[in-house]
């Protein structure tokens, strides 16, 4: 995987419609959890599939829970964090546990 490229960029969720307003490091909706196939490493914006990512797992990794995508064009499984403003009733019922407590909270 190549360095990672910061790009703030605010957007619009193409399934829950919410204004997303990026940090740089936002790489999926933090209302519903979805995501859009737009890199090949993160940040380049080099992937011309273009799909919906579709939160299909979740796992607590002890300090930070990991949200497992996989894009519904292409097919394509990419594993990313979860972001600390994500929605925790979407988190809690990916992983069947309370989200805050696998967060270390």
């Amino acid at each position: 995987m190549k360095d990672f490229i910061k790009k703030k960029e605010d957007f619009e969720c193409e399934i829950c419609h919410a204004e997303v307003k990026g940090s740089g490091y936002t790489d999926h909706c933090p209302a519903c959890l979805y995501s859009k196939h737009v890199d090949i490493n993160p940040g380049d914006r080099m992937s011309d599939c273009g799909g919906i990512m579709e939160p299909v797992h979740a796992v607590n990794e002890r300090t930070y829970i990991m949200i497992t995508y996989r894009c519904t064009k292409c097919g394509e499984i990419k594993r990313v964090k979860a972001a600390a403003g994500d929605n925790q009733g979407k988190l809690e019922s990916m992983l069947g546990v309370k989200a805050s407590n696998a967060m270390g909270k």
